[in-house]
């Protein structure tokens, strides 16, 4: 029977400071719902979740230049279908201005819509979006990720056929009309050229956003599986950790209780 030194004591003491500071790293991922509560839990495991997160915002910076080019693209749609009916309507009025029938006044009211219409037309061809042409020969790209982009294929509205349709054209008499009337027919034909252009963008834009999100989805789900605590498992093991830390602290009392039974003996 020792009095000087309790091992039982000691061995307790550690045991139960070990078990205090596994209790304390239970509570700090349950209440940050991580798992790894400091660097030294897994450092290795630490960096890459810290990379799959890098790579997660970067794709959620690329889906936003995706989405702004699709916008872009469907702005360009828009105005393509206005172009379109405008230049259905033209051609119609054109069409109506070669009959043999109408008298020049007739003729001329053709025309004062077929005017209208080309304003229209030539206005168009100067619209932006956030300051950039919609119709310029410049395409636009959008880069995905380091080394990777897509390039939207070019839709131009200043094409010498465009230019035939949308200024100097009239139907005031029947030959004006025959020959604004072809004019319009080559412009519609370019028309459906670049609408197939702007279909093919908002196809690949599309495309591209889709893969972009599920990308996006299973990165954070690899970064979940490394760094988030399964709050059903380490709830199990902070309830296992607190039913050591207390009888620990138990067993401690009890420890230093020992040595007084060595009085027993010298009273």
């Amino acid at each position: 029977m020792i009095i000087n030194t309790n091992m039982g004591s000691s061995t307790a003491a550690r045991i139960l400071a070990e078990n205090t500071s596994a209790l304390q790293k239970s509570l700090k991922r349950l209440s940050t719902g991580t798992k790894i509560a400091s660097v030294s839990d897994d450092s290795a495991g630490l960096a890459v979740a810290s990379k799959l997160g890098a790579q997660i915002n970067r794709i959620a910076a690329s889906k936003d230049n995706v989405g702004n080019l699709l916008s872009f693209s469907q702005t360009q749609e828009g105005y393509i279908n206005q172009i379109s009916g405008a230049l259905t309507r033209m051609s119609e009025l054109a069409m109506l201005a070669t009959d043999a029938t109408k008298s020049s006044s007739d003729l001329l009211l053709y025309d004062a819509e077929f005017q209208e219409l080309g304003e229209f037309l030539e206005s168009v061809r100067s619209k932006d979006f956030n300051g950039l042409s919609l119709f310029s020969d410049t395409g636009k790209t959008a880069t995905l990720d380091l080394g990777v982009s897509v390039t939207l294929q070019n839709s131009n509205l200043s094409t010498a056929v465009y230019n035939a349709a949308f200024s100097g054209s009239a139907i005031s008499t029947a030959s004006d009309a025959a020959t604004a009337l072809t004019n319009i027919q080559a412009a519609i034909t370019a028309l459906a050229s670049d609408q197939a252009k702007v279909g093919a963008n908002m196809s690949r834009l599309e495309n591209e956003f889709s893969a972009l999100a599920v990308l996006k989805d299973n990165l954070g789900a690899a970064r979940s599986r490394i760094i988030d605590v399964d709050v059903a498992e380490e709830s199990a093991n902070f309830a296992r950790q607190q039913i050591l830390v207390q009888s620990g602290t138990a067993m401690l009392a009890q420890a230093n209780i020992l040595p007084q039974a060595a009085l027993r003996l010298i009273s």
